[in-house]
């Protein structure tokens, strides 16, 4: 099982708080915008005798919430395919536990959401990954690059759209070849779409099930984390309407018996939010993207693409092992009392030496805290012994 890239450096930062030094976090997509008051006046109202189990797919009302949500982006779905789980990455890993058997392999573009790497592991299945890069972008590889990875062991491919850690997002052009690989190849294809709530190209956000005609190969992952700012509630989502797909994967819902009861009131409350409150949160966003990918790009010997969707970043650094500089910031350096904690990027890739220079950056903080991390990243960058110009 892999560590973390996103966590394993949580004790050095803890480390550097002991000693009196702020931690600028960038490291991970825990959002400091507020949770909506709708989220905490349902736990106030709470009017029950007992907190029960709920049903093993979810409570009821709260999948037909999700029905109505899921109609205004033209995602097409009945309450029966909808599948509550604890969070979106129980929803991807029993996602991996219902299709795959030990052995067989997903094709997967990095860098990748590293924990779908734990996933597959957890369900002995292998995640084949296809490189994208930097320097286009990180625009999906061609149809013949997937072509070369797909063998009789082949049993799906995996896409984040808006992208964590890119922040790419595919074009209808590229969700089209991904199409066409499914169905010539019969394979799943499970899209990880938890930010659709932030695409900021004016075009229209592309799910997974409105590709025609692989409506029944398509699991589609949801999480209300992001979009309602409320990541410890736990309340994520697997959408298919694959009907054995269904059955497996309930067997694994019974197992755990029973998702968050209170954070499906939450969820459910949540999905009233106001109209005002959803742009306010995706207007901050491109504000703090254009804030931070500006400062990024002043700094000598940095590189960062311009990310459409999602709030993260991946960046190229003047360093010669971004993990080493990662490390050194939270353990030798300092700049007036603060440092910045970043994801090495070399975590979200499983190509040996692939994101060696680079890092994932999220822009989850306000543009104040924004602005004093760049500042503490250029003097970290000017100060490093392992800079490489």
């Amino acid at each position: 099982m892999p560590a973390s890239p996103i966590r394993r450096l949580v004790p050095l930062a803890n480390d550097a708080i002991r000693r009196g030094v702020k931690v600028h976090r960038l490291n991970i997509g825990q959002p400091d915008v507020p949770t909506p008051p709708e989220a905490f006046e349902a736990l106030t109202k709470i009017d029950r005798d007992v907190l029960e189990y709920s049903p093993s797919e979810g409570l009821l009302s709260l999948r037909q919430r999700l029905q109505q949500y899921y109609k205004r982006f033209n995602i097409d779905v009945d309450v029966d395919d909808i599948i509550v789980t604890t969070g979106g990455s129980e929803a991807v890993l029993f996602a991996f536990m219902a299709c795959l058997d030990p052995g067989d392999e997903i094709i997967v573009p990095e860098p990748a959401y590293a924990n779908y790497m734990a996933f597959a592991i957890s369900a002995g299945a292998k995640i084949v990954t296809i490189p994208s890069s930097i320097d286009d972008g990180f625009e999906l590889p061609s149809v013949e690059k997937f072509e070369e990875l797909i063998t009789p062991r082949t049993k799906g491919i995996l896409i984040c759209n808006p992208n964590n850690p890119t922040g790419y997002l595919y074009t209808m052009k590229e969700m089209l070849q991904i199409r066409d690989l499914v169905l010539k190849y019969d394979l799943f294809l499970f899209s990880d779409e938890v930010y659709r709530e932030f695409c900021y190209t004016g075009a229209p956000y592309i799910s997974a099930f409105h590709l025609p005609g692989i409506e029944d190969k398509v699991v589609l992952i949801d999480s209300v984390s992001k979009r309602y700012n409320e990541c410890g509630i736990r309340i994520g989502a697997l959408i298919t309407k694959h009907a054995e797909l269904k059955a497996n994967v309930m067997k694994f819902c019974q197992a755990r018996l029973s998702p968050p009861l209170l954070g499906q009131l939450v969820a459910e409350a949540s999905i009233d939010t106001p109209r005002e409150y959803m742009l306010a949160t995706y207007n901050e966003y491109v504000e703090r993207r254009k804030f931070m990918i500006d400062k990024l790009n002043k700094i000598p010997g940095c590189y960062s693409p311009i990310p459409m969707g999602a709030f993260y970043t991946v960046a190229r650094l003047p360093v010669d092992d971004a993990d080493r500089f990662c490390q050194w910031c939270l353990k030798e350096f300092q700049y007036e009392g603060e440092t910045i904690f970043m994801a090495p990027a070399s975590g979200f890739y499983t190509t040996p030496g692939m994101g060696r220079d680079e890092v994932r950056l999220a822009y989850v903080l306000k543009r104040e805290d924004l602005a004093r991390a760049m500042t503490v990243l250029e003097k970290a960058l000017e100060a490093y012994p392992g800079r490489k110009i």
